[in-house]
């Protein structure tokens, strides 16, 4: 018996403009921009690139998940509980800030170039006062499928492709994420779970990307592709004869029913506990305790806030 696969239909393309954040670090920016705010479950979409000297200095969150993918180099973290530790490339960190986290990332001294993404993804309501954690994933860790014609590698981050599944609750949210290469030639079609929304962020090559049924985009490096919600999957293909494989991050999130008040690193559902978010973190309560005085050993050189 065999089955169709309907490709979803693109909803809109658009580049990511690099800008400065904070401590001398330049980011593309996709999610949580004009372009694509509030695409829920996801927050923001940073395409980092922090060189030795910059960084992300101590700052707060409060009331979502980030997860941090490392392309090159090696990135450092700290926080006022105590957790430190250092991804290098290929590793992952996803870090639930819950009902509240302070914390410095910078950039690691073994490269001049430290090069990653970093996806802001909004917790269930219910879980916005969770007590915050930390999960490693090592490259080492992270399973791998490849196409039976060996043109499509897939780094199975989180979810499933090609029958291979991933290593399972590495975040409170539903996520998938997976790091696709396309050889010239090949081509993948890539199920997704029914009604989640879904984009992919293109990092290298020309991709193309079906539309719908009938029709292909193709799309050059830094673009977000944002997909309709409708349809079975993704369906992405390089040309043969290329001079360069496609490299894309697929992502794709159930979505969350509950509304998005964001002042920038806390999130939560109304005007109201963005407040007493801002007052907590001022009077050191309420998850923020350990805030009082608190420095980060790696954060130190910068002298500024993120």
């Amino acid at each position: 018996m065999t089955t169709t696969t309907t490709p979803r239909a693109i909803q809109k393309t658009f580049l990511a403009r690099e800008q400065s954040e904070g401590a001398g670090a330049r980011v593309r920016r996709s999610v949580g921009t004009p372009q694509l705010k509030n695409f829920t479950p996801f927050l923001m979409l940073d395409h980092f690139n922090v060189p030795f000297g910059a960084g992300f200095p101590d700052h707060p969150h409060r009331g979502q998940e980030t997860i941090t993918y490392l392309l090159e180099g090696s990135v450092d973290h700290e926080d006022f509980a105590g957790n430190k530790g250092t991804i290098n490339a290929g590793d992952l960190q996803f870090m639930t800030a819950g009902r509240g986290i302070m914390h410095a990332e910078m950039p690691g001294r073994t490269s001049p170039t430290n090069i990653g993404m970093q996806l802001w993804v909004d917790l269930p309501k219910e879980l916005k006062s969770c007590e915050p954690r930390y999960r490693d994933l090592r490259a080492s860790e992270i399973p791998l499928a490849t196409s039976s014609d060996g043109k499509v590698n897939i780094k199975v981050i989180s979810g499933r492709s090609l029958g291979v599944d991933s290593v399972q609750d590495l975040a409170y949210t539903p996520v998938w994420l997976l790091d696709v290469t396309v050889q010239p030639g090949g081509s993948i079609t890539q199920e997704l779970p029914k009604g989640w929304n879904a984009f992919a962020y293109t990092l290298s090559g020309l991709t193309n990307f079906a539309n719908g049924t009938d029709k292909t985009e193709s799309v050059q490096p830094y673009h977000n592709v944002v997909f309709a919600q409708s349809g079975d999957g993704v369906t992405a293909s390089v040309e043969d004869g290329a001079s360069e494989d496609g490299r894309f991050i697929l992502v794709a999130g159930q979505p969350l029913d509950q509304p998005v008040v964001q002042y920038g690193p806390f999130v939560t559902t109304s005007r109201d506990e963005v407040m007493q978010a801002l007052m907590d973190f001022q009077t050191q309560q309420n998850g923020f305790e350990r805030a009082a005085n608190w420095e980060s050993e790696i954060g130190k050189s910068m002298g500024q806030v993120r």
